[in-house]
């Protein structure tokens, strides 16, 4: 809902710049009629090459709303938007517009980060449960074979073990959700404080110990210099019998030939790989074939709907930038550079 006590602040003047796709998803009917009842919005929406060809567009703009399809924010785009006071960013990471041009001058830049990380941790939830009963093993095994396949130990959600790596705030998200489940939820998190870990109601391992001992394994890393090719032949080497991982995050933070080698030698572990690297994985790629991996084309964020959310967040931050108060969601420099 918006502020009551806000009215329009008429020499406050926003743009649109997104792909139009991103645009109709991510800002609905309200989002945009509340965005503006409370500024004045300059029509119609900008692209990326329709801006590059109507620099003039930009003169007197002070706040960009965004999302998929943000033009690159370098010299020449603050050059031609001299008033520019704010970007409100209705999608994920960044670091694909931000420059130090812009942090120089001192806009701020505010993302949907948040709203995105909601629908992934319910992908994740359902992905974990559906591990838990074999279900991917059963269905595709069925789907082979013609009838049902030999029944196998499933794990089941009582008593079992859920791996978390990394502690941001998608994993977070996940484990307040598994609160429903008679599970034992452990990460691994380098950064991740003994005591926080208890508040959390984890237990920090080793990577290497979460592989040996968690039946579903869920990462959720950054994908930075220091990320990449982190999950390892041995890791997977490691996992139970009928274990299975599941990869949200990003694919360049798992050396992904050591992924393949193992899963063809051990069939029985699974692997449900919402993100590869390259994204799509090429052409012949055993990912597409392998009777253990379930793929799908980067569809745990945001996705029809849930889309709106995210433009909620900004049309909320909006108001809080209005007023005064400090934003939820804003991104800074030093948090830009390990935004996944």
């Amino acid at each position: 809902m918006l502020y009551k006590n806000i009215e329009k602040e008429i020499y406050t003047t926003a743009l649109y710049l997104l792909d139009g796709h991103s645009a109709d998803l991510i800002y609905g009917p309200s989002e945009r009629a509340d965005i503006a009842r409370l500024v004045d919005v300059i029509e119609p929406i900008q692209t990326q090459e329709s801006i590059r060809n109507n620099w003039q567009l930009l003169q007197g703009i002070e706040l960009i709303f965004s999302g998929w399809g943000m033009s690159y924010v370098d010299e020449s785009f603050l050059a031609a938007a001299p008033n520019l006071q704010a970007i409100f960013y209705g999608a994920g990471s960044v670091r694909g517009f931000v420059t130090d041009a812009l942090w120089d001058r001192g806009i701020i830049v505010s993302s949907a980060y948040a709203a995105n990380a909601v629908p992934v941790a319910e992908y994740t939830i359902a992905a974990i449960l559906f591990s838990l009963k074999h279900a991917w093993q059963y269905a595709f095994a069925a789907q082979r074979t013609g009838t049902f396949p030999p029944r196998i130990r499933e794990p089941g959600a009582y008593g079992t073990t859920v791996g978390l790596i990394s502690m941001g705030m998608v994993a977070r998200a996940v484990r307040e959700r598994l609160r429903a489940f008679d599970v034992k939820v452990v990460v691994y998190d380098p950064f991740l404080k003994v005591e926080e870990a208890r508040k959390l109601g984890v237990e920090l391992l080793s990577l290497e110990q979460l592989f040996r001992e968690a039946d579903v394994i869920s990462l959720h890393s950054p994908w930075l210099k220091e990320t990449e090719n982190m999950i390892t032949e041995s890791h997977f080497a490691a996992m139970k019998s009928g274990a299975s991982f599941i990869n949200t995050a990003r694919g360049a933070v798992v050396h992904e030939t050591s992924m393949i080698k193992v899963l063809q030698q051990r069939p029985e572990i699974y692997a449900i790989l919402d993100v590869t690297w390259p994204e799509p994985p090429v052409k012949g790629s055993p990912l597409y074939t392998l009777p253990n991996v379930m793929l799908t084309p980067h569809i745990a964020g945001s996705m029809g709907n849930e889309c709106r959310r995210m433009g909620r967040y900004m049309v909320e931050e909006l108001q809080r930038y209005l007023v005064g108060e400090p934003l939820h969601w804003q991104i800074t420099r030093e948090k830009a550079t390990i935004m996944a």
